[in-house]
């Protein structure tokens, strides 16, 4: 048996070193699942510039840019990317089986070492969510709640339906309300009913990240739509969440509840549908994205949700 070579100079034992600290940053960057947090950087960015134009706000974007639109938006970054570390450090025994790459099954960060970087990321939004103003900030520490008792007791995450609520409230319409406070009232029945639209969506589409973890979550005790009914049931529970929301639009728009314009929302039932279809056909895993083609798509159709109702805020208030 030969025993672990120890470096032979000053040098190479320097170099080691190093390159062990490298080791960790990767980690901590694998940790944190940066493709993740795309969404909610685009997302509340989208949702804020809604707002500022709705709201007839005069102040100049560009200096608002620096002082509020990227505190805001790094903020809800932060957030996830704190619920993300806090996800791994729990999920430990689901990750071990099914994504043994991940920076603790490989041993590159411990679970106690994942759980501090999580709380100083919750720490680093909260503190920078004051930035911007109170409301935002009672709004960043309700999520926040959410974000840890979903992984933590009463971990929500373990159980059944409550746990599809427990990531679409939050990331759905408290974090559009959230948004939509940095430049207008969050209870105005716009952002309110993009908000409940953005729950409902996220409450069927969610389910497409368990699909590749079902045999992992059930040895886990973790409880999910997947798990208990399978694939194909699941989807058929999750696509009325994905899929009725946007049909709803014209008659919104009927009711006096949403402009006009916003119909063009309508058009997203599409990649919904096509959400569903991957659920059902398509399980092939991307390493890259970690998921299947159901989830990706469903993260896809969420920008593009967030952006469209931009877009359409932007050009029909200024057409108004």
């Amino acid at each position: 048996m030969h025993s672990a070579r120890k470096p032979s100079t000053v040098g190479e034992e320097h170099m080691e070193q190093y390159l062990g600290r490298k080791v960790s940053a990767v980690g901590c960057v694998e940790l944190l699942r940066p493709f993740t947090l795309l969404a909610p950087i685009i997302v509340s960015l989208c949702i804020m510039v809604a707002s500022y134009v709705y709201n007839g706000q005069t102040d100049d974007l560009s200096m608002l840019l620096w002082t509020t639109l990227l505190p805001a938006s790094i903020t809800m970054a932060l957030l996830n990317a704190a619920s993300n570390a806090l996800n791994q450090a729990t999920d430990v025994v689901s990750d071990s089986l099914s994504k043994p790459y991940r920076p603790i099954p490989k041993g590159i960060i411990s679970p106690w070492a994942a759980t501090c970087v999580s709380f100083i990321l919750y720490f680093i939004a909260i503190l920078l969510s004051t930035v911007v103003h109170q409301v935002f900030t009672i709004f960043v520490s309700i999520i926040a709640v959410f974000s840890v008792t979903y992984s933590l007791p009463p971990r929500m995450k373990d159980k059944l339906f409550i746990n599809q609520l427990w990531i679409a409230l939050p990331r759905g319409l408290l974090g559009i309300l959230a948004s939509w406070s940095v430049f207008g009232n969050p209870f105005h029945i716009v952002p309110l009913t993009i908000g409940m639209i953005a729950m409902l969506f996220l409450i069927g589409g969610s389910v497409t990240k368990d699909i590749m973890d079902s045999e992992a979550d059930k040895k886990a005790g973790t409880r999910t739509l997947v798990n208990i009914y399978g694939t194909r049931t699941a989807a058929f529970i999750a696509f009325p969440f994905m899929f009725f929301p946007f049909t709803m639009i014209p008659l919104l728009i009927q009711e006096g509840v949403l402009e006009g314009y916003f119909f063009w929302l309508t058009l997203l039932i599409i990649p919904s549908y096509l959400i569903f279809h991957f659920m059902i056909r398509d399980h092939t895993k991307s390493r890259m994205l970690e998921n299947t083609s159901a989830w990706s798509l469903m993260y896809i159709t969420y920008f593009l949700f967030a952006f469209g109702f931009s877009l359409l805020t932007v050009f029909g208030s200024l057409a108004g």
